[in-house]
């Protein structure tokens, strides 16, 4: 049973401040590595694991970009349009998404990104053949951040940490951050 979205939709921005790793961790579970590392689709994925797929907007808004969440391609301080969502299989929460679209990035063809509604942003950015996907930067999200309240709205169990990815995606040299973080249960602690 899919929660009801007005209880998720209060806690947007969650907003993931993180100290985000260029390096993979020694002794991190394989599975959970591969997929961390995967470049591929994670939508195309997630669907490939389940018989339903669905995504819920907790919200987009437009903002500033933060130190915490710069990067080379974004800079502190820039105006973006901020996109969290959380994507469901089988009626089960696995990753929640947070994506920095630079208001300079939504130009073109890549306007219609600022109107996606519940169209998973990977699954249009993933059909372009302009894409070009830079490093993965990995980091580990303790229980006592901003994702503990949607974990407990969610009905999740309160793990001691839970891993995330984020890159940085190019359509036409322009730069769209997309960081993901595997929920408690999800399919990415879960061998087999």
């Amino acid at each position: 049973m899919l929660p009801n979205m007005s209880s998720l939709q209060h806690l947007f921005p969650i907003n993931l401040s993180a100290d985000w790793q260029n390096q993979i961790p020694e002794g991190l579970n394989t599975y959970v590595r591969d997929w961390l590392l995967d470049e591929s689709s994670l939508t195309a994925r997630l669907k490939a694991n389940a018989t339903t797929f669905r995504l819920a907007v907790l919200g987009q808004q437009i903002t500033y970009c933060s130190e915490r969440e710069a990067c080379i391609y974004i800079k502190a301080g820039e105006r973006v349009l901020a996109r969290e969502v959380v994507l469901f299989c089988d009626d089960k929460p696995q990753v929640f998404a947070r994506s920095l679209l630079p208001l300079t990035s939504l130009t073109g063809e890549q306007k219609a990104l600022a109107e996606l509604g519940e169209q998973p942003l990977g699954q249009v950015i993933f059909s372009s053949p302009k894409l070009k996907r830079k490093a993965l930067q990995i980091a580990e999200f303790s229980s006592d951040n901003q994702l503990k309240a949607l974990n407990h709205q969610l009905g999740l169990p309160q793990q001691t940490s839970v891993w995330g990815r984020r890159s940085t995606f190019l359509i036409d040299d322009k730069p769209i951050l997309v960081a993901e973080v595997f929920l408690p249960n999800s399919l990415a602690y879960k061998q087999g």
